[in-house]
């Protein structure tokens, strides 16, 4: 689709647009993204985006309950609050703190009643009901998790099978990891008992989604070979399975994976088990949360589309990612869908998870602005 790009000052953007609007490991000392005084988005036509929230420290992963009230994470403030919407105006009547002092909470999911959260170090859940803005009681802790390190992020989500999926990132950007639990997906029972590792080999798989009966996958490869490798990649997971690091990475979709010398442990041997990805988008630009477009609202050719959000480098001579795309689970096409957020060297805003409404909007958290936008579509 041909895009449209709109200019809105940033000020307006906090009553809404009314036209369509057009963790890889973090740098030492890296200053904050600084907004300009305005900013604008480009999507494909016929689209909008306006504020859904804002005022949060690092806004990053998102939950949507039964009646469309949104679960968010904020690891700074230690908070994850709710964003109810009752008056079904397209932005969040209030923030509520539905619980705090958590320890670097980010991953939610929903299921059999609990909320769970995943905190740098742990898995815990609270009672909740659809309606809930405050939790009832104490968390109830699960499973201990390896805490801190280069990727200090831990993602959940439960599959079709009832079980609850955790991942967790390297301690390094390359290195032979001692805690089995790092660079990997473990699954749980839903009551974090019977753990057992379920994928392998990614160095950072910060985004988790199920989707036709398959979990997939983001994954933001290793530093230091240069503004092109390794690209960053999506997989398809599954039991068992192997997915390169530390020891390769895959630089064409589909294809043997290539080994990597400079790290130069174990041989090219190493990779002929190594599932490849089965995308891949440019090196550095740190894939983070993926959603599925579940919804009726948007076109039919977004339908069943994987929307994945790109936080953006840290290490490279010419900035990528910052910004959403979109990938073709069947085909691997990587498209462009909501740019903006970089502008020449200026970022605005950095991408962290998406989340679909059940209206059929789509929310993006924004951990560079502190803020939730909403992707509608009003039609061409």
């Amino acid at each position: 689709m041909k895009p449209l790009l709109l200019t809105c000052a940033l000020a307006l953007m906090a009553v809404g647009c009314t036209q369509p609007a057009q963790q890889t490991q973090p740098a030492p000392n890296q200053p904050a993204p600084s907004p300009p005084e305005t900013s604008g988005f480009t999507v494909p036509a016929g689209f909008s985006v306006t504020l859904y929230a804002e005022g949060f420290q690092k806004p990053r992963f998102m939950a949507v309950a039964p009646g469309g009230d949104v679960l968010l994470s904020d690891p700074q403030a230690g908070t994850v609050s709710v964003l109810p919407d009752r008056n079904q105006d397209g932005k969040a009547d209030s923030r509520e703190v539905f619980a705090s002092g958590l320890n670097q909470p980010h991953g939610l999911a929903l299921h059999g009643g609990f909320l769970y959260v995943a905190n740098t170090d742990s898995v815990v859940r609270f009672p909740f009901r659809a309606g809930d803005l405050k939790a009832s009681g104490p968390a109830q802790k699960l499973v201990d998790l390896p805490a801190g390190g280069g990727h200090s992020t831990r993602t959940v989500e439960f599959g079709p099978d009832g079980r609850m999926y955790v991942s967790a990132g390297s301690s390094c950007n390359v290195c032979e990891e001692t805690d089995p639990r790092r660079a990997a997906v473990w699954v749980y029972d839903a009551d974090g008992k019977n753990g057992q590792p379920y994928a392998t080999g990614l160095r950072n798989a910060v985004g988790l989604e199920w989707n036709a009966g398959t979990l997939y996958a983001t994954n933001n490869g290793r530093d230091q070979l240069g503004d092109d490798l390794p690209p960053e990649g999506f997989y398809r997971l599954t039991a068992g399975g192997f997915y390169g690091w530390p020891y390769c990475y895959t630089t064409q979709p589909g294809q043997p994976q290539v080994w990597d010398k400079e790290f130069g442990r174990r041989s090219a041997a190493a990779c002929a088990p190594a599932t490849p990805a089965f995308a891949l988008t440019t090196a550095h630009s740190a894939p983070l949360g993926l959603a599925f477009y579940t919804g009726q609202a948007f076109p039919a050719a977004y339908r069943g589309q994987m929307f994945v959000a790109l936080h953006g480098s840290w290490n490279r001579s010419t900035k990528s990612g910052y910004k959403v795309i979109t990938v073709d689970p069947a085909s691997g096409k990587v498209s462009d869908f909501l740019t903006g957020f970089l502008k020449g060297d200026q970022v605005g805003g950095r991408p962290v998870d998406l989340a679909v409404l059940p209206g059929g909007a789509l929310l993006l958290s924004d951990d560079g602005a502190g803020k939730v936008w909403r992707i509608g579509y009003t039609g061409p």
